[in-house]
């Protein structure tokens, strides 16, 4: 079964981690780093980015001539995907051990961030009675 798992983190404009000690910035992402490797090598991980900030994101959607609109920056939004990992597990419980794990990167002063990570299950297509 694949897994997205989507970090989530509470809008604050651009990357709050941005204001942190480069010590702790660079803890966390050798954090991450390693912690892609380890996944790597059990063969879970599919994929994995980090995104850019609230302050870089838009919205689009076509107009009435199908051109685009855009609007945003967002960065008083209340909550922003930073980044995700697609994994391919054997059960749900093993993509809930993999976000818990990813939920203790360090952050500010070394301290597991403990952050939210939605887990859903990638569908592998639409049901067979609406092709």
């Amino acid at each position: 079964m694949k897994y997205m798992l989507m970090m989530n983190h509470a809008g604050q404009g651009p990357y709050a981690m941005m204001s942190w000690p480069q010590e702790d910035i660079r803890a966390h992402i050798a954090f991450m780093v390693s912690f892609a490797k380890k996944l790597s090598s059990t063969g879970e991980l599919l994929a994995a980015e980090g995104l850019a900030g609230p302050d870089q994101a838009r919205l689009v959607k076509a107009g009435a001539d199908g051109k685009p609109i855009t609007d945003g920056v967002f960065p008083e939004s209340k909550e922003f995907l930073v980044g995700y990992w697609m994994v391919e597990v054997d059960s749900p419980e093993r993509a809930h051990a993999i976000a818990a794990e990813a939920s203790t990167a360090p952050g500010l002063g070394g301290k597991p961030m403990n952050m939210n990570i939605e887990v859903r299950q990638v569908m592998s297509g639409p049901p067979p009675e609406f092709l």
